[in-house]
């Protein structure tokens, strides 16, 4: 790591979120070469990435957002503003009324939750377009915990239990099979909604490819996705929607973290004032080892340590790291890849404080921390 890749490292408060306004308007380039060759629209999902000061730069090529809660659906409403796409397993009859006031589109997990909703949505005085997700019953995903399409999944309708006696005011299909893939694992699940589902796509307006395209990422192919997009346009004649969060947010973000003691139990563990447990909860949930810049693997430097967190969780632990000279406390480290699924999943267990948030404008160098976290934020999400 050097000062040259992230000026900022020594300016930010520590923990803290830092994204780079740059490196997000390189994946939004990318994602409207998409829009632009294919005409389908992509929309931001709050669920991976809902970080509402970069909504501005966000909403300048992508036209919506997509939430899976009422919280999330006034967020896309008040902050981001556009299409706002609303799926949620099941809808509350109390948050219903407030709920209509700012979802565009509706997604119904099943025709039972249709049935129950659909007068209500059709006395809207502004219309609201619905859909149904559906559940091809193909993944190539591995890690069953986020596995949409897995066996007994409660995501989406089987074509077993498919009511096509009650598409009536159904305006699209919604799917989400995919989990940080390519576009082939995209066309293996769109071959498997066309044999199950293709059916049902006559006199609809929209189908939804869900999220967990990587489209951003360096290898993905972005040809194959355009030609899956222009297929299932021509195929139905419908408007195509993608709704990525994590391909938004890829690579723009780290997390900037600090060295507080050195330990010793057979191993050498550095103990960090950030926490896997509540700082980076995918570390654990995954689980993965993130990429730590100016480290390697175990060994491969003269140097190696057990990364720890500051939380009590015994199983607190970021991963096993080596460095070409020996860690001090004080020092700086730096995680990539922490913008997505971080913010929106971080947790304040054990009291431990949430890290900072900063934008940093490599074109100016400047670096501005748009949010700290105190006391009271621990104190009064609770009673």
């Amino acid at each position: 790591m050097t000062s040259a890749e992230f000026p900022f490292a020594g300016r930010a408060p520590s923990p803290c979120y830092v994204c780079d306004t740059g490196k997000l308007a390189a994946n939004l380039a990318k994602l409207d070469l998409v829009q632009q060759r294919t005409g389908a629209k992509i929309i931001l999902a709050f669920k991976g990435f809902a970080m509402w000061r970069l909504f501005g730069q966000i909403r300048q090529v992508l036209p919506g957002a997509t939430a899976s809660s009422l919280d999330e659906a006034r967020l896309a409403r008040e902050e981001f503003g556009g299409e706002v796409h609303v799926y949620c397993p099941a809808y509350r009859e109390d948050e219903f009324a407030e709920m209509l006031g700012y979802a565009d589109h509706l997604v119904f997990n099943s025709f039972n939750q249709w049935q129950q909703f659909r007068e209500r949505v059709a006395a809207c005085p502004r219309p609201i377009s619905c859909g149904i997700r559906v559940n091809p019953q193909y993944s190539e995903v591995e890690v069953d915990l986020y596995n949409p399409c897995g066996r007994y999944s409660r995501l989406g309708v089987t074509r077993e239990q498919f009511r096509p006696e009650l598409l009536a005011g159904i305006s699209g299909l919604h799917f989400h099979a995919l989990c940080e893939q390519n576009a082939d694992a995209l066309a293996g699940t769109l071959a498997a909604f066309h044999e199950k589902f293709g059916e049902f796509m006559a006199g609809m307006k929209w189908l939804n490819l869900g999220g967990g395209h990587h489209i951003t990422r360096p290898d993905y192919d972005l040809d194959l996705l355009c030609r899956l997009i222009d297929d299932a346009r021509q195929r139905y004649g419908v408007q195509v929607y993608l709704e990525p969060g994590e391909a938004i947010a890829l690579n723009i973000g780290v997390l900037v973290a600090t060295v507080l003691d050195i330990v010793e139990n057979e191993i050498k563990i550095a103990i960090l004032d950030t926490s896997a447990a509540t700082h980076m909860p995918d570390v654990l949930e995954m689980p993965y080892r993130p990429h730590l810049f100016g480290a390697g693997e175990p060994g491969q430097y003269p140097h190696t340590y057990r990364l720890g967190g500051l939380s009590c969780l015994a199983g607190d632990i970021i991963g096993d790291y080596s460095f070409p000279q020996p860690l001090q406390p004080g020092q700086r480290l730096i995680f990539g890849d922490m913008a997505h699924y971080t913010m929106v999943k971080n947790t304040t267990f054990n009291g431990v404080r949430l890290p900072s948030i900063a934008i940093y404008d490599p074109a100016a160098d400047q670096l501005e921390v748009v949010r700290r976290f105190s006391y009271e934020d621990y104190r009064n999400r609770l009673s």
